[in-house]
């Protein structure tokens, strides 16, 4: 028995060890940080945010159909970070990042057969392979999908002209100091006096040559960034294009809207191949859409799409041209006596991420994230409430359309923890290890750790006292269960965790934040 009891023992100690601490997050930096009462311009607010498969660039889009581009500085200085890791090498300082360049990406467009107007605003951003020092990615809005090429240009100057500039008389200068240098009479353009345009040794230079004439010289002084639209994907979508997602193979992708999955070929901008179609013969027929679609990262045949109505289906593209039919199939029942008015529309998947790994899928809905294991499609192995102090506040959150907010999420690089978004410009960050309890509620300020309760037991705080945003028209702010305020008006969307470190990047209307724990 005592053998037993210390192996029993023993596996709990080497479980609590596994269990990663929780994470001392702090703020890293801010771009486009606003002042206090100044409004915030529509076209400005971000509307996509995405770090490239090294984690050395990062790149955002927003209303206004632009893309701005942030790149790495101190992986420069002290060479790449995870390098200096693997030696033990002590690093004091966190990522920075500054700004690269930024480009229009769309411009607002008119469908006239459909009487429709197409804005600028970019939906999603995806990274592609990097070649000769290059950038890669794709862009999109509603209805156009745009391949974009990145690279740095060096502008080439003309430093030493022919022109001796002490004797700089016009245009004759040279032509006259190239008389006085010799004692043969010459014509303008280099003719010579009664004598045929034909090239002969006999003509005299002076010893050392004429010192008034130099070779140009082109030297490069600085370097500039082009952005180049190489390709556009059009016409392929009557619905919004909600997601976009590279194949690992590097040279297909897929695009989706409401109802159906496209399969493009980067080189090929004129055809695609319709891989999933939801769309019933009679439109009334219709119960669920696809809310957001994405590749597996190791496997360029499989791929995963969610739908509106909370379920996850895994196809893969051997088993046929059309995938009208799931491999797997991953939903969670709700219990019949727990149904309302909106457990419909809060189940609706809004965004679903693999792990790096390819063994997990992580999914946002209204209320909560989930963490479902491939392999095992009973349920989610986790389930984190990410802010179940709304639920008595749906009916409000429904009549001024904020439970239709569409909300992000991400994993970091190495799986155990994943992040989302909520309201007040809050966003989540809880431990996705088994036996972990990390929950931290962030927000996106030069004090993340603001909102945080320091004593569970006082008494909440006055609102006027937290209440940072203007209220807007009759939307008044609530109270949180930890008595902080939240307004359904300020809303953190947007957010991505850096590839291989414990760093996020958060998108707070026109505000671009970094942390790093």
């Amino acid at each position: 028995m005592n053998g037993d009891d210390e192996a029993a023992s023993s596996e709990g100690s080497s479980a609590a060890a596994q269990i990663p601490t929780p994470l001392d997050w702090k703020f890293s930096q801010v771009f486009g940080e606003r002042t206090a009462g100044e409004e915030v311009q529509e076209v400005d607010i971000i509307s996509a945010i995405e770090f490239d498969k090294s984690g050395d660039h990062l790149a955002t889009g927003d209303r206004g159909g632009r893309v701005v581009l942030f790149e790495r500085t101190d992986t420069r200085d002290h060479g790449y970070r995870r390098d200096l890791e693997r030696m033990d090498y002590p690093i004091s300082r966190h990522p920075e990042f500054r700004y690269k360049t930024e480009f229009q990406s769309h411009e607002p467009e008119f469908d006239y057969l459909k009487s429709l107007e197409i804005e600028e605003k970019i939906n999603k951003i995806r990274w592609c392979q990097t070649a000769n020092s290059s950038l890669f990615l794709l862009s999109t809005n509603d209805k156009t999908i745009k391949f974009w090429k990145v690279q740095e240009k060096k502008v080439k100057k003309i430093c030493e002209m022919n022109v001796d500039p002490a004797k700089s008389g016009g245009n004759g200068s040279i032509a006259s100091s190239s008389m006085s240098a010799t004692s043969k009479p010459y014509l303008a353009n280099g003719g010579l006096p009664e004598r045929s345009y034909s090239f002969s040794n006999d003509i005299d230079f002076p010893p050392g040559g004429i010192p008034s004439l130099h070779l140009p010289v082109v030297a490069s002084h600085e370097t500039s960034l082009a952005a180049r639209c190489r390709r556009i994907y059009a016409h392929a979508h009557d619905y919004h294009i909600n997601s976009i997602s590279n194949n690992s193979d590097g040279e297909t992708f897929i695009s989706a809207d409401d109802l159906r999955i496209n399969l493009w070929n980067l080189e090929i901008s004129n055809q695609s191949f319709n891989i999933v179609d939801v769309k019933p013969a009679n439109m009334e027929d219709l119960t669920e859409v696809i809310t957001s679609a994405e590749f597996h990262p190791n496997h360029c045949n499989m791929l995963a799409y969610s739908s509106s109505k909370g379920s996850i289906r895994l196809i893969d593209l051997r088993q046929s041209a059309l995938c009208d039919t799931h491999s797997k199939l991953f939903e969670e029942h709700e219990s019949p006596g727990s149904r309302s008015f909106f457990t419909e529309i809060i189940a609706s998947i809004s965004d679903i991420k693999f792990g790096k790994d390819g063994r997990h899928i992580l999914s946002r809905d209204y209320m909560t994230l989930k963490l479902w294991d491939i392999n095992m499609d009973s349920g989610p192995v986790k389930t984190f409430q990410v802010h179940e102090y709304l639920r008595p506040k749906l009916c409000d959150l429904y009549e001024n359309d904020s439970i239709f907010d569409k909300f992000e999420c991400c994993l970091s690089g190495d799986g155990q923890r994943v992040a989302t978004g909520s309201y007040s410009n809050l966003f989540r960050v809880f431990g996705s290890t088994v036996g972990s309890t990390e929950a931290t509620t962030l927000e996106a300020s030069k004090n993340p750790m603001r909102r945080q309760v320091q004593n569970p037991a006082r008494p909440s705080r006055s609102l006027s006292s937290l209440t940072r945003v203007v209220r807007r028209g009759a939307e008044s702010p609530g109270v949180d269960a930890n008595g902080n305020s939240f307004d359904f008006t300020t809303k953190l969307l947007h957010l991505a965790w850096h590839p291989t470190e414990n760093s996020l990047a958060c998108a707070a209307a026109n505000s671009l934040y970094m942390y790093y724990a």
